[in-house]
């Protein structure tokens, strides 16, 4: 079984979204997990929220930094930041490695948008390309 972690900075948003929807769409063909560079200690409670609403519970998961996972055989690194893709370690054996960056919800609201919606609206991007990530390895 093959161990797909996903990076961010703080473990808060971002990867816990990413793990989420891959976990889902995965089943149990992969294990996934995901961790921060800088670990915020805490599962933004917005990330909680909307991922409720497209019936996936990440309210279980917890901030945790990357180095715990590095002699944990992970097979594949996904990086959805640009610093967590900078302060990326190199990981022991053949490791695959993939970054798809996308904004901070926290930091992403546009002008006329509610918090929640920036969380919704980038949540959308998560799932649009994990779900199709998945799709591809489901058919290896």
């Amino acid at each position: 079984m093959k161990k797909i972690l996903i990076l961010c900075t703080g473990n808060s948003c971002r990867s816990h979204m990413a793990e989420g929807i891959l976990r889902n769409a995965l089943g149990d063909a992969h294990q996934v997990f995901s961790a921060g560079a800088k670990p915020s200690g805490y599962v933004h409670p917005q990330a909680i929220e909307v991922m409720k609403e497209i019936g996936i519970d990440v309210s279980g998961h917890t901030s945790k930094h990357l180095d715990q996972f590095l002699d944990a055989g992970i097979d594949t690194v996904i990086t959805v930041c640009g610093n967590a893709d900078q302060a990326c370690p190199t990981f022991p054996g053949q490791v695959n490695r993939y970054h798809w960056g996308f904004e901070d919800p926290p930091h992403a609201q546009r002008d006329g948008e509610e918090l929640v919606d920036a969380f919704r609206r980038i949540r959308d991007e998560i799932k649009l390309v994990f779900e199709a990530y998945a799709a591809g390895l489901l058919e290896k």
